[in-house]
């Protein structure tokens, strides 16, 4: 009978080839901990100095790669030198946002008149709606950039293509093999696309779009010719690192370089928008993907989804410093508003909703849930059980959806298949999540479907009920230095997860709650040291009363270290995921399951 942690996990210890470990050590001068990290992610003998050193110059393609590049860009170039109006229609979540902004920054450094829309969620849902383009052309817009949507957008597109309105997507959604009549869609997640560039997020995207158009712009000498200086496009870094983290595609290759190198940029703070919100939210350090993902990232998303929609591009669009601390500051109460309706919403479906948990996949419909809030709700169960979540709001008898998938199981794909049947009425994705419009009476039909895709793909499928870590570790490795060097392995994110370690037999000395949800606490190791730990939103989990029990002793955690920074001083603490009272067992498995 195997030994589990207290939550049911099994702790596995990442294989890696320890010949590997001693060449890295011998030929790239690296330490014995970096070079089994190194090791355990596989990385290639020939790509380690690009990963450690992630620059963009030494990673970018050329950027016509990309289907369709070559038309959109002649495209723009054709309306720049025609002093048209170019239209922007973005998403209201944090890609759709940078990327509106990255589009519609570079357009007004280069003296082109430019305007944006973003629809509003609950009147237009997602993607290219009729107000939004008609508002667009209303500003004399004959050439509209789609970005973050527009790939599956086959009616809309097609009516105003034949009003002789050019559209060009830039987007990173899965497709159809059929796409619509747009002029050029940019999409390296088109099936006819080669470029090897499927884990951009759109803001990425875009960002390739403009190194082919600021390249062609220099190649015809438009910049000499119009006396004005070529954009560094390295600034607009900022913006495309925060759309890429706070999208979850995996920071991998270009992805990689970007976060890299765009986390340097936001030291310089060039965006109005971003300095001012990293200020109100109180972020005082250098900023970090933890800083993008989990607390700038949401009060931009929460404009979408309990605010102004339009509030996250016109952020780091705006220029006027009073305007723009207002914009930060509503966006800031948005996502206090956000946890709010989120808390409740929860408690509703924890005290009236049986969840089946032998059900491979959870789907839950309610009516009039706030459309803003289910993609979260579907996270958070989609992490509690492990398994596909898919929340459904409905009004009027039409259900709006938000899907979150886990490894193994594409939700993108399975919710296009859906569409194609007539079971939905529209919808789209990424494998690890998605989004979808049904007629209330379809749900149960589309219960069926997504159930018996699950039995043909569950021979290959496997649920992860394990927890995989790099290695043990001893409480003195709690400090700066160490820290400092496993960080050398960053930025972290998909494709790239940060370090988990064990640390084991220790005594509980002292837990307190904080924050009402997270537990502080003081170990104790073998040799009399002392550390401390945070555990998040342990209260009321399975993990508290192990935690506030004193008297256990031997207990095992697994986790993470974090740098925690106040006044000037620096402490090294172990955010933990998961506790053990029994012996851990090294189950050793490929690195590639990590």
């Amino acid at each position: 009978m195997k030994e589990v942690s207290v939550t049911g996990k099994i702790w596995i210890s990442k294989n890696f080839n320890p010949e590997k470990v001693n060449f890295l050590k011998d030929n790239f001068n690296l330490s014995e901990i970096l070079s089994k990290l190194l090791a355990i992610r596989n990385i290639r003998l020939e790509d380690i100095n690009l990963f450690l050193n992630p620059k963009i110059k030494n990673l970018l393609p050329n950027p016509f790669v990309l289907k369709d590049m070559e038309k959109a860009v002649n495209r723009t170039i054709k309306a720049i030198e025609g002093n048209e109006k170019i239209g922007i229609f973005g998403d209201y979540d944090v890609d759709g946002a940078t990327s509106t902004a990255i589009l519609g920054n570079y357009f007004t450094e280069i003296k082109k008149d430019v305007e944006i829309y973003i629809p509003d969620r609950k009147k237009e849902g997602y993607g290219p709606s009729k107000i939004g383009f008609e508002k667009l052309i209303s500003y004399g817009s004959k050439l509209i950039f789609t970005v973050d949507c527009g790939t599956l957008s086959f009616e809309i597109i097609e009516f105003y293509q034949k009003k002789n309105i050019d559209i060009l997507v830039l987007d990173h959604h899965q497709s159809e093999i059929k796409l619509p009549s747009a002029f050029s869609i940019v999409n390296p997640n088109r099936f006819d696309d080669n470029s090897k560039l499927n884990y951009l997020c759109a803001a990425g995207v875009c960002f390739m779009f403009l190194i082919a158009l600021n390249k062609k712009l220099r190649e015809n000498e438009w910049f000499k010719k119009n006396n004005l200086p070529e954009p560094n496009l390295i600034n607009y870094l900022d913006l495309v690192s925060l759309g890429t983290v706070c999208d979850v595609v995996p920071l991998i290759g270009l992805n990689r370089a970007i976060v890299s190198q765009g986390l340097e940029v936001m030291k310089k703070k060039n965006n109005l928008g971003l300095k001012t919100l990293k200020n109100i939210c109180g972020i005082e350090n250098h900023i970090t993907p933890y800083h993008l993902g989990y607390v700038l990232g949401p009060r931009i998303n929460a404009g979408g989804r309990v605010g102004k929609c339009s509030h996250g591009a016109n952020l780091f669009l705006n220029k006027n410093s009073k305007a723009v601390f207002q914009i930060a500051k509503e966006l800031n109460d948005y996502n206090n508003e956000r946890k709010l309706i989120e808390n409740e919403m929860i408690k509703k479906i924890d005290d009236k909703i049986k969840i089946d948990i032998s059900d491979p996949v959870i789907i839950l419909s309610g009516h009039n849930w706030h459309g803003g809030i289910i993609g979260i709700i579907a996270s958070r169960l989609k992490d509690k059980y492990n398994k596909p979540a898919i929340i459904i709001s409905v009004e009027n008898g039409i259900g709006r959806a938000s899907a979150r998938s886990i490894l193994g199981f594409d939700i993108g794909s399975i919710i296009i298949s859906a569409v194609n049947l007539k079971i939905l009425k529209k919808g789209g994705g990424h494998k690890m999540a998605g989004g979808f419009t049904i007629e209330e009476n379809n749900i149960e039909k589309f219960k069926d479907f997504i159930n018996k895709k699950f039995s043909k793909i569950k021979k290959s499928f496997k649920e992860n009920n394990n927890l995989f870590f790099d290695c043990k570790i001893s409480p003195s490795a709690l400090n700066e230095k160490f820290f400092n060097e496993i960080n050398i392995l960053s930025p972290f994110g998909s494709g790239n997860p940060e370090p988990k370690f064990i640390i084991e037999d220790l005594k509980l000395i002292k837990s307190s709650i904080v924050g009402e949800k997270h537990i502080k606490s003081i170990f104790s190791a073998p040799d009399g040291s002392t550390f401390k730990s945070v555990t998040f939103n342990a209260v009321k989990s399975n993990l508290e009363s192990y935690l506030m029990d004193k008297n256990l002793n031997k207990l095992n955690i697994f986790g993470k270290l974090s740098l925690n920074e106040w006044k000037g001083e620096k402490n090294v603490e172990f955010i933990i995921d998961d506790i053990s009272v029994n012996k851990i067992i090294n189950y050793s498995v490929p690195s590639s399951n990590g």
